[in-house]
Formats: structure tokens, C-alpha cells, sequence
């Protein structure tokens, strides 16, 4: 098993840092939490004060930060310094390509390995070690880090080289962010014209209106299995984080010169639920916007 540095053990690093552990590998831990460092240790890593501290004698990195200037400034402040030069550096945050990128070549320049490889799956899956791992690198990095990943997932996949992961990434939650909006248009819809919600799933759900958005995360409580809409919308993936998404697909496609009407739509719309949406609530839950809650 391998010393592992684990940096940012919030709702999905927390998760993702315990099953390294649990899998039998000698996890370090950094976050500026207390409490989060607390959850980590009684999950079976070693807390540390610091991120450099982490890195040291780590055969391996792994990063779970909110944004491309956190990843950027702790490897340019703490780890490219700290960390052996046979290490493997893993970040399994969510940010945009042209950081990614910038970050790998950083560590290339110093005799660095580095991949990008953000996940889909939420809260849930990073507890129960089902994520799924969309990784940016080389063929030779990838073959490095699959192992790791593959103790924090079911699905790990190689999207192609550096910031490839993070392409993927936002391209798909694209599309989740668009099809979770058209499927809660539809369960409005629906009621306002006498359907019965459970009746309008198990007729969507196998017709050509079907989606993960209606088979795995229906957005309406009692309605196909059960979701975040059956706990209030608490859990699962929030609404807040959906837009930073969105965001990111939005500055990708104009960097990229696509066209992404359902996407900016998208888009548009989660920006007015989370302005109006202090708790923090599930993605899914726009349905109640949209039904003019």
C-alpha cells in the first residue's frame, strides 16, 4: 500500500480520503477545517497541519478543491515543493480546462506526473466508493493513477491528455444541468394537465423522454427511487455547485467558439434558483421554481 497525501477533505474528499484508507493505504490529510480533519482521522487517516506537511514522502497526490485558483495556488505554494519527484499528482477537483492544464505543465517543468481527474457521482458516491473518474494525462500517468482511483470508484476512465478529464467533465454535468431542467418542466407540466406524477414516470420512464434525470434522480418525493426530492432536497449535489458547472461549460464554449443555447439556458435558470435558494438544496430541486414555489 501507498503513502497518500489527501488536500481538501470536504463533503467529497472526506469520503474519497476514507476509502484510500479503508482500502489500506497510509492516508496524510490536510484541510483548513477542524472538524473536517476530526471526520478524517476517525475515518482512519493521519491528520496533519499542513499541506506540505502532507506531501512529504507521498507516493502519490490527491487534490479536492473548490476552484482552479485554490488547485493552482496550493501545488505552486505547498506540494511542488514538498513532494518527492516520483510522486504522482492526482486532482480530482472540478476546474476549468485552461487551469488544469496550466498546473500540469507547472509540475511537467519541474519533473512532475500529474492528471486531472474530476468525478461525477455526489456526496453519496464518494462515500460509497462508486464514483466515476474522467482523467486528463498521459497514457503512462493514467496507468499510474488508475489504481488509486479505482479504490474511490467504479468507473475510471481516460478522457485523453492533461485537462481532457475537465472537459468532460463539464460537458457532461452540460448536459445533466439541461436535462434535469426539461424533466422537471415535464413533471409540471404533466400535473397541471391531471397526470398523476408516478403514473407520467412509469411512462416516461421507458419511453424515448427517458434520461438519468427521470430513472435515477426523479425530481418529485415517492416518485421511481429514491432521490434527494424524498429528504427535502437536502444531499446529494447542490444546486450552488450545478452552477459553478454550468459556468465553467459557459466560459469553455465561448473560449471554444461552440454554440451551447441549452446549456446558457441552463445556466440561466440555476442562477436564479441559487440567488433565490439560501439552503443550499439539491440540484433537483429547481422543480420547485418552476413550478412557481
Amino acid at each position: 500500500m501507498a503513502r497518500i497525501a489527501f488536500i481538501g477533505l470536504g463533503n467529497m474528499g472526506g469520503g474519497m480520503a476514507a476509502n484510500l484508507a479503508k482500502a489500506g493505504h497510509d492516508v496524510r490529510a490536510f484541510d483548513l477545517s477542524q472538524d473536517a480533519l476530526d471526520r478524517a482521522e476517525a475515518a482512519g487517516c493521519l491528520p496533519v497541519e499542513s499541506a506540505a506537511a502532507a506531501c512529504e514522502g507521498a507516493e502519490a497526490v490527491v487534490t479536492m478543491l473548490p476552484a482552479g485558483k485554490h488547485v493552482e495556488a496550493v501545488y505552486a505554494d505547498s506540494v511542488f515543493a514538498a513532494v518527492p519527484k516520483t510522486a504522482l499528482m492526482i486532482d480530482c477537483s472540478t476546474i476549468d480546462v485552461a487551469t488544469a492544464r496550466r498546473v500540469a505543465d507547472a509540475a511537467a517543468a519541474k519533473g512532475l506526473t500529474m492528471v486531472d481527474a474530476p468525478v461525477s457521482g455526489g456526496i453519496g458516491a464518494a462515500n460509497a466508493g462508486t464514483l466515476t473518474f474522467m482523467v486528463g494525462g498521459s497514457a503512462a500517468a493514467f496507468a499510474r493513477a488508475e489504481g488509486f482511483l479505482a479504490n474511490m470508484g467504479k468507473a475510471v476512465i481516460h478522457a485523453g491528455g492533461n485537462g481532457a478529464g475537465q472537459a468532460a467533465k463539464i460537458c457532461n454535468n452540460m448536459i445533466l444541468g439541461a436535462t434535469m431542467v426539461a424533466t422537471c418542466e415535464a413533471f409540471v407540466l404533466a400535473q397541471k394537465l391531471g397526470l398523476d406524477p408516478q403514473r407520467f414516470y412509469d411512462i416516461a420512464s421507458v419511453s424515448s423522454g427517458q434520461s438519468w434525470s427521470m430513472t435515477s434522480y426523479a425530481p418529485l418525493p415517492g416518485v421511481g427511487p429514491e432521490t434527494p426530492a424524498d429528504h427535502d432536497y437536502q444531499g446529494g449535489f447542490a444546486a450552488a455547485l450545478m452552477l459553478k458547472d454550468l459556468r465553467l461549460a459557459m466560459e469553455a464554449a465561448a473560449t471554444a467558439d461552440a454554440q451551447t443555447p441549452m446549456g446558457a439556458k441552463a445556466a440561466e435558470l440555476y442562477e436564479q434558483f441559487v440567488a433565490a435558494d439560501p439552503g443550499h438544496h439539491d440540484f433537483s430541486a429547481i422543480v420547485r421554481m418552476l413550478a412557481g414555489e
